[in-house]
């Protein structure tokens, strides 16, 4: 395997705990970066160390020449993750979240992932989800008209939100500044969403998690709540209503409470 190293950067914590802060890492979501998270960032360096990460092919990082797969994106951020931390994923970055959680959980404190599915494509026995067609679809599209396509991705991570103009303009100012993302990344990055289940990998956790879900998101079905609730899983959810699946964006401030209230449960803050 290519030992190309991902783009990350670490913020010093804010507040009270200063240097004795615990650390907390970011995976962002297919075709951004994350630069995606400077809207909570102030709210969450107040508690912790914050550490960043471009994953491969994306933002900053280069794309080393591996199949590009979960295990090949955590075994090229490993390198870079603190020895202990907290961890936070959206989107894709919460299924390497996941993954990570089931490869080194001795090394992860608490989860959360945001706007992520176990598993993102419909099946009988996984109802609420986007079909698989839609996924193929972008990929199609994609090949044909790759800036067009990350465009409509972008409007669809914020269709139904209350501020849904004012997250699309967001989401494409970030888009572009780190200038686009590699096209092998996006179009297997894609491959990853529709072909990952993680279910019994949910159903398997033993660190304290939370899964963050937008009322109106358009990826990942607010439905798929119920099902992890009623499957068991051991996970709290949380809802954040009129938003879609940035959250984060579209409400910085309700986001960031849900997070202080699963730390404060979990005895983190």
């Amino acid at each position: 395997m290519s030992q190309l190293t991902p783009f990350y950067n670490t913020y010093r914590c804010t507040g009270a705990a200063a240097e004795d802060a615990e650390d907390l890492v970011l995976l962002h979501g297919w075709g951004l970066h994350s630069i995606v998270w400077d809207d909570v960032m102030p709210a969450l360096l107040e508690t912790f160390r914050v550490t960043v990460i471009d994953l491969p092919g994306m933002g900053q990082s280069p794309l080393p020449a591996d199949e590009y797969s979960l295990d090949f994106i955590n075994a090229h951020i490993e390198a870079v993750l603190p020895r202990k931390f907290h961890l936070l994923g959206w989107s894709l970055g919460g299924l390497v979240a996941l993954a990570l959680a089931a490869k080194i959980p001795e090394r992860i404190q608490t989860l959360v992932t945001v706007a992520c599915s176990p598993k993102y494509v419909v099946a009988d026995d996984w109802l609420p989800a986007m079909p698989a067609a839609i996924l193929d679809k972008f990929s199609e599209i994609y090949a044909e008209d790759n800036e067009g396509t990350l465009i409509r991705f972008l409007a669809l991570n914020a269709k139904g939100s209350m501020t849904m103009k004012e997250d699309v303009k967001k989401l494409k100012d970030i888009l572009f500044f780190c200038g686009l993302p590699a096209p092998r990344a996006l179009r297997e990055g894609l491959g990853i969403l529709r072909d990952t289940d993680l279910r019994n990998t949910l159903a398997a956790l033993t660190i304290p998690t939370l899964m963050i879900f937008g009322e109106q998101d358009q990826i990942v079905p607010v439905a798929v709540a119920a099902e992890i609730e009623a499957r068991g899983y051991p996970v709290k959810i949380s809802i954040i209503k009129g938003v879609s699946h940035v959250p984060f964006i579209s409400a910085p401030d309700i986001f960031t409470e849900a997070l202080r209230e699963f730390w404060q449960g979990a005895n983190v803050t």
